[in-house]
């Protein structure tokens, strides 16, 4: 590639499978790597990102946003959407849609024996999301639940 090609492909390629992955831990429930991929590209209302969760975890609470849509693509496993008080199973292949509002709280729970490898798109910039903590506890009935064979 000559200089002017090199450059615009930094600004606006990345690849998932090389991009520098950070852990976010936090006991019992959260247990994932992850990956920034739109910091550093042309980008400036679109924001992207992949994410490893762990067998039994997630990557962040319960919750709903007042003005942000997200799109979740499951790249590799399998595992729950916790969506609107419903358990639904994703695999491979799953495209989700998220939309805004009070209506569509939202987790992605990894309810498989393996890791569960997830690309998201959003808007950039950060809008407030409301939480809906869950007891460990419901927690545990919850990866129960997702976990039952369907009848």
């Amino acid at each position: 590639m000559n200089d002017h090609a090199e450059s615009l492909a930094a600004t606006l390629i990345r690849n998932f499978n090389t991009a520098p992955m950070e852990r976010f831990q936090r006991d019992p429930l959260y247990d994932a790597m992850g990956a920034r991929l739109a910091k550093g590209t042309a980008a400036r209302k679109l924001g992207a990102s992949v994410d490893v969760v762990a067998p039994g975890k997630v990557t962040c609470p319960y919750h709903a946003h007042s003005a942000q849509e997200e799109m979740f693509v499951v790249i590799e496993g399998s595992g729950t959407l916790r969506a609107a008080g419903e358990m639904l199973p994703i695999q491979q292949g799953d495209v989700i849609f998220i939309p805004a509002g009070p209506e569509y709280p939202h987790q992605i729970i990894n309810t498989s024996n393996a890791p569960l490898n997830t690309c998201q798109s959003a808007p950039a910039s950060r809008q407030k999301s409301s939480n809906t903590p869950t007891p460990a506890s419901t927690w545990q009935k919850l990866i129960e639940t997702a976990t039952r064979p369907l009848t």
